[in-house]
């Protein structure tokens, strides 16, 4: 059962839903700590006062504002819990979105929300079976840790997840990271999704989704405890130059066919012929078009003078 890190309640319109919330995720890395590689002693971090010169205790310590060198402002655990903001002890729902309206760059880690008694179950219910129906996430406000947060409310197997989320004026403007200007090619864009539809896929199921890197360092670590040779590290391969894309992407199309051990049916990248005739068969479609055009303008043309006279 994970562990509850806030509780209070949902609120929209005149609904409250009284919740617990805890973690979505769990960090399955390795954990080292900082040894003294002299005698293996563990290394720490103490904590000193820079007025006294001497370490003090966690139960010493507190927050505080700079407001100048000369003056800090301290701040209680308490007082930021009781902070005069509506949510403070609730998360206020402010708006229903289109989940595609939102920016995946804005939403962080995420928080399952726990009915908090049975008094809850209705309330919660209801919001659940209202969010799925509208297929829309609810945008709400919260205050946790001495701050005002924006939040993403959506539906995961009946239970209600809250995600994290950065205020619009937080995310940076992308254009300066824009590449120099450059033309892309219609048989380019059609390679790149032959390519495309050769790696989808309907879930992320498979050994190329697991963490390669924890498994790794776990044989390192299981090695060394036993005094084995570590284990043999695979030579990285050489990224290739780009020097002809649609060359790149014929193999990689290839590549991805093999891995996936399938003689798919798969859109044959186009050749530079076929291209070719395309383009032409465009252009010519376009010059029959236009001397269709003229040859009823000067019917019409001809049609008036004939009426006039």
């Amino acid at each position: 059962m994970p562990r509850t890190i806030w509780s209070g309640a949902i609120s929209f319109g005149l609904v409250t839903v009284p919740i617990r919330v805890a973690s979505a995720t769990e960090d399955h890395s390795i954990q080292f700590h900082q040894y003294h590689l002299e005698d293996m002693g563990r290394v720490r971090v103490r904590k000193i006062c820079e007025v006294e010169d001497r370490e003090v205790a966690q139960s010493e310590i507190g927050k505080g504002y700079e407001w100048s060198k000369d003056q800090i402002v301290a701040i209680s655990d308490a007082e930021l819990r009781e902070l005069p903001l509506p949510t403070a002890k609730a998360i206020e729902i402010e708006a229903f979105v289109p989940l595609e309206s939102i920016d995946p760059i804005q939403i962080g880690e995420g928080y399952y929300l726990q009915p908090d008694r049975q008094v809850a179950a209705k309330p919660y219910k209801l919001l659940v079976q209202a969010l799925g129906r509208s297929s829309k996430v609810a945008i709400a406000k919260y205050a946790w840790s001495g701050r005002e947060r924006l939040g993403l409310l959506r539906v995961r197997d009946d239970v209600i997840v809250l995600h994290a989320m950065r205020w619009p004026d937080e995310i940076r403007d992308p254009a300066e990271l824009l590449p120099p200007p450059t033309e892309v090619s219609e048989e380019e864009i059609e390679g790149a999704l032959a390519l495309m539809e050769m790696m989808s896929r309907d879930d992320l199921e498979g050994p190329e989704f697991e963490d390669a890197y924890t498994d790794a360092m776990a044989k390192i670590i299981e090695a060394k405890r036993e005094d084995k040779p570590l284990p043999e590290t695979p030579e990285p391969a050489e990224p290739g130059k780009v020097v002809d894309l649609m060359a790149a992407l014929q193999e990689s199309v290839e590549k991805a066919r093999s891995s996936r051990g399938e003689d798919a049916d798969v859109h044959e990248l186009p050749t530079k012929k076929a291209a070719a005739k395309r383009t032409a068969k465009k252009q010519s479609a376009k010059q029959t078009a236009k001397a269709a055009t003229k040859k009823t303008t000067a019917k019409k043309t001809s049609g008036r003078r004939s009426r006039s006279a």
